[in-house]
């Protein structure tokens, strides 16, 4: 029998939906920059070194003006820094104003540095209508483990956000992902996870596995 994943999700919905991403953003243009140096690093070191970059830049604006030798003072123990920069002062001197940073997943994927998975943070952080859905590293860990898209796919972004979201309706898009995301940083770990817990082990393929 078919799984009826908005049905199936909504304890999911109900520990993680609507909470904020983990990293440590005070408006949009924070989050964009932070969102772009945290790619293949951890939210916990950006958020580390966040302060101190705002300081130095508090606006797009001002980091426009910013060369990549100049960033490397902030973001030199970031990981890739060195495109990063590049890809940072580009996006501002292409933004130039806060207010002009895109809320669509056409014009945020256009500028350096930000693919799907990050357009789909910044519209779902920034409370916009969802375009699609968040898959980071956890979400590729944890949908083929649920049975929520194949394990096949579990190294393709993109074809694990297609099969969420057709299992899942748009109204979800945006929760779902990150709600995913979370499971899979604080239960459903890549070693050891914490099925008994879990409020999905009623319906989770792995779990089921486990029990045969």
């Amino acid at each position: 029998m078919e799984t009826n994943w908005t049905q199936a999700l909504q304890p999911l919905f109900q520990q993680y939906g609507k909470r904020k991403h983990p990293l440590d953003y005070q408006n949009r243009y924070q989050l964009v920059v932070m969102v772009i140096l945290s790619a293949q690093d951890s939210d916990k070191h950006i958020n580390e070194l966040a302060p101190d970059i705002f300081a130095a830049y508090p606006t797009i604006n001002s980091l426009s003006h910013a060369t990549e030798a100049d960033l490397q003072h902030h973001i030199g123990s970031v990981r890739n820094w060195g495109n990063k920069a590049k890809w940072l002062v580009k996006l501002a001197q292409t933004v130039g104003v806060d207010e002009n940073i895109p809320r669509t997943m056409d014009q945020l994927t256009k500028l350096p540095g930000l693919g799907r998975k990050s357009a789909n943070v910044i519209i779902r952080e920034s409370g916009d209508e969802a375009e699609g859905v968040i898959v980071d590293l956890h979400v590729l860990r944890v949908a083929p483990r649920l049975g929520l898209a194949a394990e096949a796919d579990a190294a393709k972004p993109e074809k694990i956000e297609k099969q969420i979201m057709a299992a899942v309706p748009k109204e979800y898009w945006n929760e779902a992902g990150m709600a995913i995301s979370f499971l899979g940083r604080e239960l459903c770990r890549p070693t050891n996870p914490k099925c008994e817990v879990c409020p999905m082990n009623t319906i989770c393929q792995y779990y089921k596995s486990l029990k045969h």
